[in-house]
């Protein structure tokens, strides 16, 4: 169907008749009448009656923000929004296990219970212990590589082992509502095998975590979650040396890492709060050994 519009168009309205469903181009006064009836017409319908007019509809409210125990991060991004998927990217000494082990320092010191599927089995129990992690208040999921063939070898590709681990324990994790944080470390797992998440498993966990008090923390290479992450944060390099010292006992080059310094920049936020000025921010780790 094609039409042609003309100056007598103007100050006019289209309007559909319910009754008929044809077009019609009426004046606005009774334009006016008309969107009342039709307003009517739908609410009379049983299977609409339960519908909110768009215009009746609340907004949002503002998720929690819960304080990760590094100043500069939560002055950059308020800390972690509760209820809503926050992905931490960036690559090796970028300061993602620094940030994710504050995280769950902060949150057991809170007396939250906290919950880390370590999907490499990569978690230092001293170094979390020298952050100030309550082991008391966390529960530590370590996936491996279970199934082996007659011969002993690692049956099937181990990764893929490991995400599955990863998606069971997590849907079981949000489903018990009892954990005031919840973190994915992928920080050790092969981009590829990383990837391989489907987005449906990013959305069923967003939804899961809706409008309850969890915070759900994805610790990551290179952001996977796509649209499903309300909070995305890049790590990186600063640029300035890291500070070293020698090394009390061993050989006289031997030199120990002291402070790291690294980057973070917000690179997506579906927050509703007031913009910080800006969106990147230099912030330093220390190493266990360091104190």
């Amino acid at each position: 169907m094609s039409a042609s519009f003309a100056t007598a168009a103007l100050g006019r309205s289209f309007v559909l008749d319910p009754t008929s469903g044809d077009l019609e181009l009426v004046p606005a006064p009774a334009a006016a009448s008309r969107h009342a009836a039709l307003a009517e017409h739908l609410r009379a319908s049983p299977k609409l009656a339960c519908v909110t007019a768009a215009s009746r509809l609340e907004l949002r409210p503002v998720p929690e923000l819960a304080p990760t125990g590094v100043a500069e991060f939560d002055a950059l991004t308020g800390g972690l929004p509760r209820g809503c998927l926050t992905e931490i990217c960036g690559p090796a000494s970028s300061g993602r296990t620094s940030l994710l082990l504050a995280a769950l320092s902060a949150a057991t010191r809170r007396q939250e219970v906290c919950a880390l599927v370590d999907a490499g089995d990569s978690l230092d129990p001293q170094g979390a212990a020298a952050s100030g992690v309550d082991w008391n208040k966390l529960l530590w999921v370590r996936c491996a590589s279970t199934l082996r063939s007659a011969a002993g070898k690692t049956a099937g590709d181990p990764w893929e082992q490991r995400m599955e681990q990863v998606l069971k324990t997590t849907d079981l994790l949000l489903q018990s509502n009892g954990f005031g944080l919840i973190a994915i470390d992928l920080s050790d797992i092969p981009l590829t095998s990383a990837r391989r998440i489907p987005l449906t498993s990013w959305f069923r966990f967003r939804r899961a975590v809706e409008h309850t008090p969890t915070v759900l923390l994805v610790v990551e290479q290179q952001p996977i979650a796509g649209s499903c992450s309300s909070l995305l944060v890049n790590l990186g390099a600063s640029g300035k040396l890291p500070d070293l010292q020698q090394a009390p006992a061993g050989p006289s080059h031997a030199r120990l890492l002291q402070v790291l310094h690294a980057t973070a920049e917000v690179q997506r936020s579906r927050l509703e709060r007031k913009p910080t000025q800006s969106t990147r921010m230099e912030f330093y780790s220390r190493p266990a050994w360091a104190g």
